[in-house]
């Protein structure tokens, strides 16, 4: 389980296709923290690290999670966010995320608020996805506050210190996102779903 609290980016150096599977190898500062058969989010992506070499590792992502998430837009020298997995005894300052991207979001608008971004994302409401206002989002592995809440978008608020020490400084308009819902939310759309009538 992860909070979508980025403790670092890792750089992309070598993408090795494997029959229907992509294998990626990563340059981090945290190489050295970490471990074999370790989960860490990349974008909010759950991966098993397979391999530590120095400053380098290697993590491999299958079809599914290929065709379900933005990894295979990755292009050498991109940077992906990172997070380890939570501690029992650790703060919980974001929310609950699992590291299972729900689906892909296209960012449609980034405005410059002189001091913070604007970032809007618009995503397909037909696979029962929701966000409520003030709930929250994780977007690249990022927990955010959702604002502009409507059924096929919403928008974030990006400080500072979060365009800074995340990759969200190199989204573009029109880039793909990895978006996982909030857990609490998509519990009770299903619990609520029976009771509709039509």
């Amino acid at each position: 389980m992860f909070t979508g609290i980025v403790e670092s980016k890792a750089k992309l150096l070598e993408i090795k296709p494997n029959q229907s599977n992509i294998s990626f190898v990563f340059e981090s500062s945290l190489t050295n923290e970490l471990k074999v058969d370790q989960s860490v989010s990349h974008n909010g992506v759950c991966l098993t690290i397979e391999n530590i070499k120095e400053d380098q590792y290697q993590v491999t992502a299958i079809e599914e999670t290929l065709q379900k998430t933005s990894l295979g837009n990755l292009k050498l020298g991109d940077f992906v966010n990172l997070e380890r997995s939570m501690k029992a005894d650790a703060r919980f300052d974001g929310h609950i995320v699992q590291g299972h991207v729900d689906q892909i979001g296209f960012c449609k608008k980034i405005i410059d608020l002189s001091g913070s971004w604007q970032v809007d994302i618009e995503y397909d409401e037909s696979l029962g996805n929701i966000t409520v206002e003030k709930g929250s989002i994780c977007l690249n592995g990022i927990s955010l506050t959702v604002f502009n809440s409507k059924e096929n978008g919403f928008s974030v608020a990006i400080i500072p210190y979060t365009w800074k020490h995340t990759n969200m400084h190199a989204l573009k308009e029109g880039d793909k996102v990895n978006l996982e819902f909030d857990i609490v939310g998509k519990y009770l759309a299903k619990l609520h779903k029976p009771f509709i009538v039509k």
